[in-house]
């Protein structure tokens, strides 16, 4: 079992930067796949970024690649989002969710998610 707690959310301008940190627990975490998701409101779950359990491979979406960097130091037991160059379409609740996974983009191949952290951008 794995326990994913997500945060570094809040309100913050365009343009800006934020940081946002998943605090994982459990036996196997060293053996998933770590992804970020969002969820804006009215819209689908989308992906983000994700990155492979040994570090080894990172995946973007196209609308964030350049501006957001994902990571993880599973010695830490944290996985991270660094989002910099914020723009108000990045307003969402994101989500980190961890599985052993085949297509990383794929929000129902994760088995396991946290409760989500807000991240507003102001125009």
């Amino acid at each position: 079992q794995v326990q994913l707690v997500e945060s570094g959310g809040g309100l913050v301008q365009a343009g800006g930067s934020l940081r946002l940190s998943c605090a994982a627990s459990g036996r196997t975490y060293r053996n998933y796949d770590m992804g970020w998701f969002r969820r804006a409101p009215g819209k689908e779950r989308e992906f983000v970024a994700a990155i492979r359990w040994n570090g080894g491979s990172v995946y973007y979406a196209e609308t964030v690649k350049g501006r957001f960097t994902i990571s993880r130091d599973n010695a830490k037991n944290t996985v991270w989002l660094q989002m910099n160059s914020l723009k108000a379409e990045d307003t969402a609740v994101y989500y980190c969710a961890a599985g052993s996974v085949v297509g990383m983009t794929r929000p129902l191949e994760y088995a396991y998610w946290g409760q989500g952290t807000q991240v507003t951008v102001s125009s």
